[in-house]
Formats: structure tokens, C-alpha cells, sequence
């Protein structure tokens, strides 16, 4: 599977897997794809330390980082407000909301210590404030890669980037987005469907990769959305791809770190049972529908704010939710929900993360082959 991206990252396969779990991004190095770590919600301490053990992990394998640089976002204007003065902008009726639904779904509160330890999480950096630091964490080690997986990264970056001999990546959901970055000088343009988990656009994979492939030529281009087996990544390097970027489906491998209760939802689930929703993080990205989801979709209600509030709004009531909801039957169970893209009605098994690595390069290989045997027999 060598391409442009295989080469320019200096990996076996151009398989790029985007986690929060430092263990899924370790094990895809280590099996030959190139793992990413989701760093929008570290601390720069945490993140200090989730980077130090990759680097322990992974030998000198190549690795990136992925944060969120959105350019709109609450408190913009004032070049991103702190978490106190952000708070001071939640309207009552949206709190009384949430209190309202933690209530009729009968979610336990925090106790004094669990709401302590929950001070201590990163939360949301989308301001230069909050991701500046984490920058200065991820350039002070060995990466490959630095990502925006929302909004166009600013030239400042890329200059950096570039000057650390380090490849900077950005997520597009629309041609336009993607010539938006090009002319920023990005190295690889992400085409993400709105299949895909997380924050989408509206255009789906199929559409998108061709539109942002001849827009953007000679920059390198990877597919994401709804890639989860070796014949999507075919399809993908059909349509002028030169590797892919997957999310979704490394949430199920042993690895990861989703919850017992979110895994075996995303096992059972079926590609209908996804939604794109600003339910929790205040723009819209696809995640599984569940009684939380029908809840924000209501007439009567609010309606989600914008990043970074809606996150803030409702971070403890995540909180609450997830810590009670192993309890079978409870309305935390109920309401419980995480990303997840429409390829998860072919998540049906947990493997580990570089089996599943193995698998799509064998089932990429078999296409290859049949592709080549059909041509052999048609002249």
C-alpha cells in the first residue's frame, strides 16, 4: 500500500487512526498505519504524559496529534474566555434543562470527590489559550503529524509545523474547506463524510473525496467517513485517495477506551442508529441516537448553544450519566451515547486495533486481486 501519504509519513500502510486512547494509537503504529491521538480534552499534563508512553510504545515509529482549531466559537472575539467567565454566559433555562432531564431519567449527582477529580479534566481547548499550550507539549516530542480536525489551522501553525520538520494535517467536510486549507499551506487534506463520527459536514464520503481530490491536486487527499474494511479503503484509493483517515471503528477494539455500556450499544447497532447532533459538543457530529438525543431534538426545548458552552453546559450531566449507567434498565443506560460514524452497523465483534489493521491490508489485497483477475479474463 505504498502511496504519497505511506511516504510522506514514512509507514507501511496509509491507515490513519484517530483515538483518544493512547493504546489504540500506539497498537495501529506498531501494526504498520500511523495512529493519532485526539488531544482536545487533555490537559497539557496529561498530555505530556499519554505522549511520553506512545514514544515508549511505539520505538521511533511515527505518530501524530489531532486537535480542534475552530475559528467560530463563544467568546472568539475576546480570543477564547476562561472557564469562569464562559459559565457566566450559560443561560438559566438551559441549566434548568439539563437539571430537568437528570431528573426524570433519575441520574445519580456526583459526590464532593468525583466533582473534585472532574476539575481536574482538561475540558474543551478550542480557544488559542486553551490548545496553545498543548501545541508546545506535542512539539517538544517526537511527532509526525499535527492535525486540525475542526477549522483551518492558522498559518502561524503550519509555519511552525514546517520548521519542526512535522507534517500538518486538517479535516475538510466541503471543497471549498479543503481549498481553504491547501491555500494555508496544508500537506494532507482530509475529505470527511458526513458518514463519519464526530464533526461532519453534510456531503457524503462518495461525493466529497472526488470533489476534494481534483480541487486540491497535486496535495495528497485522504477519505474519511464510513471506512471500516479493507473495501472501503479500495473504494478510497478509487476515488483518488492516497490512504485513509478512520475513527469510528477502532471504538470497539480491545484496546479502547470506550465504555462497556457505549461498546456493546455500537456492537448491536445498526448504520440507521446514528444522528448528527450538537447535543454535546455545541456543533454538529454524528453519535449514536439515544434517549439524550431525543431529548435536545425536542420542540419545547432550548436547544443546544454553541462550542464552547454547550460543552460546558452539560459535561457534569455526562459525567453523571456515564458513571451510572452500567446499572441495566436505568435511565442512565438509556440516555447514555459517544461518537460514532454510520460504519457502525459493521462493528460486530471487538478485536485488538492492529488485527484490525491486518484485516482491512488482507481484505484490500483480496480486491486487488479479484480487481486484477477480472481484468485478466475480460481481455
Amino acid at each position: 500500500m505504498k502511496t504519497e501519504v505511506a511516504d510522506l509519513l514514512g509507514v507501511e500502510y496509509p491507515i490513519l487512526a484517530f483515538s483518544h486512547c493512547r493504546d489504540v494509537v500506539a497498537a495501529v503504529t506498531n501494526a504498520g498505519g500511523f495512529g493519532v491521538l485526539g488531544a482536545v480534552a487533555h490537559t497539557p499534563e496529561q498530555l505530556e504524559v499519554d505522549l511520553k508512553w506512545i514514544e515508549e510504545e511505539v520505538d521511533g515509529r511515527p505518530y501524530g496529534v489531532d486537535l480542534l482549531l475552530p475559528q467560530k466559537y463563544e467568546g472568539a472575539d475576546e480570543g477564547g474566555l476562561d472557564r469562569d467567565s464562559l459559565r457566566q454566559l450559560l443561560p438559566p433555562e438551559h441549566q434548568a434543562f439539563v437539571d430537568d432531564i437528570m431528573a426524570r431519567y433519575e441520574v445519580p449527582a456526583l459526590d464532593a470527590d468525583q466533582k473534585e477529580a472532574m476539575s481536574r479534566i482538561g475540558g474543551m481547548n478550542v480557544s488559542p489559550k486553551g490548545y496553545e499550550p498543548l501545541l508546545d507539549v506535542a512539539f517538544a516530542h517526537d511527532i509526525k503529524l499535527i492535525a486540525s480536525a475542526l477549522g483551518p489551522p492558522p498559518a502561524e501553525l503550519v509555519e511552525r509545523a514546517h520548521e519542526a520538520d512535522v507534517v500538518v494535517a486538517a479535516l475538510a467536510g466541503t471543497k471549498e474547506h479543503a481549498v481553504r486549507h491547501k491555500e494555508l499551506g496544508v500537506d494532507i487534506i482530509i475529505a470527511q463524510g458526513t458518514e463519519g463520527g464526530g464533526h461532519t459536514g453534510e456531503v457524503a464520503t462518495m461525493v466529497l473525496v472526488p470533489e476534494v481530490v481534483d480541487a486540491v491536486s497535486p496535495t495528497p487527499v485522504l477519505a474519511a467517513g464510513g471506512i471500516g474494511n479493507g473495501r472501503q479503503v479500495a473504494a478510497s484509493i478509487a476515488l483518488g485517495a492516497a490512504g485513509v483517515w478512520c475513527g469510528s471503528v477502532w471504538l470497539t477494539t480491545e484496546e479502547a477506551e470506550t465504555s462497556p455500556v457505549i461498546k456493546q450499544k455500537y456492537l448491536s447497532a445498526r448504520s440507521k442508529d446514528t444522528i448528527r447532533s450538537r447535543s454535546i459538543t455545541g456543533k454538529p457530529a454524528r453519535m449514536l441516537k439515544t434517549k439524550w438525543t431525543e431529548e435536545w431534538d425536542r420542540t419545547d426545548g432550548p436547544g443546544p448553544l454553541g462550542m464552547p458552552l454547550q460543552p460546558l453546559l452539560v459535561s457534569e450531566a455526562q459525567a453523571r450519566i456515564n458513571r451510572s449507567a452500567n446499572t441495566p434498565g436505568s435511565g442512565a443506560e438509556d440516555l447514555a451515547t459517544y461518537f460514532v460514524g454510520q460504519v457502525v452497523g459493521q462493528m460486530n465483534s471487538s478485536k485488538k486495533a492492529g488485527q484490525v489493521v491486518i484485516d482491512m491490508v488482507n481484505e484490500y489485497a483480496d480486491v486487488l486481486i479479484r480487481f486484477s483477475e477480472e481484468a485478466a479474463s475480460a481481455s
